[in-house]
């Protein structure tokens, strides 16, 4: 299950039924979970946390020091959780002082050239396009697909169950359930396709059309928009996630 012609610092913790293949890099200060796959060339850096049952693609490396000049050395950390696929030449560094660990959560693909930088923070269930590039402290939450090639500017938040298509850039927050596209990035309607094999009902997704409307077509600004959500819209989980967002959106929203 373990090449010998791969290195493994004696201070790195290995789980149970883990295969590491020949040329694999493995430094101290690593926990590698249960039943984990990684493949030739990887390189699992100092202060990488890596839960059970991933895969990790030749030449990717995991815990390289922060592409931030403020950093100075600090303990920090990668932590990547259970059940990911992270595919060839994925870069994901670790934190800084700012917050201390970068976070990939549950259940995600990670494609070929995904760059996940400093403190960035990834939800569970979403799927990163190929050579994506994510900087400092960005947000991905649950179940966003983000196509290739985005460029995505530090501090920037992606609501959940959403997609963004390939080849954009931005710099303000992308709120949940929409699709982004054009250039410049702008709201192109809500995710309805996504939302259905997700298991929303018809009444919630139009509802979430219906907030919508008023957020982007109504010629209201965003603070009387989500007044007029909030009298107008049926309240449930979906319709507070999308008021929340926006809400405590610090670069506010993609028009």
């Amino acid at each position: 299950m373990i090449s010998p012609l791969a290195y493994i610092h004696p201070e790195a913790k290995i789980g149970e039924n883990v295969e590491i293949a020949p040329f694999v890099f493995i430094d101290k200060n690593v926990v590698i979970g249960d039943n984990n796959k990684i493949m030739a060339n990887a390189n699992i850096l100092y202060g990488s946390r890596i839960g059970n049952g991933n895969t990790i693609f030749p030449g990717a490396v995991i815990g390289a020091i922060p592409q931030d000049l403020k950093f100075q050395g600090e303990e920090s950390t990668a932590e990547i959780g259970d059940n990911n696929t992270i595919r060839e030449n994925v870069t994901i560094n670790r934190g800084t002082a700012a917050k201390g660990r970068t976070i990939i959560g549950n259940n995600n693909l990670l494609m070929e050239g995904v760059h996940v930088a400093h403190d960035a923070l990834v939800g569970n269930y979403c799927i990163i396009g190929n050579s994506t590039k994510m900087a400092g402290e960005i947000v991905i939450d649950d179940y966003s697909i983000i196509s290739a090639n985005v460029l995505m500017h530090q501090f920037c938040r992606v609501g959940g169950f959403g997609m963004i298509q390939g080849g954009c850039r931005f710099s303000k927050d992308i709120p949940p359930y929409i699709i982004a596209g054009r250039e410049p990035i702008a709201y192109s309607g809500i995710n309805v396709i996504g939302l259905r094999r997700r298991g929303f009902s018809n009444e919630t997704i139009e509802n979430i059309h219906n907030a919508y409307r008023i957020i982007y077509q109504s010629g209201l600004n965003t603070s009387d928009a989500l007044k007029k959500i909030e009298e107008e819209i049926p309240t449930g989980p979906e319709i507070e996630y999308i008021v929340s967002f926006i809400q405590n959106s610090e670069r506010g929203i993609i028009r």
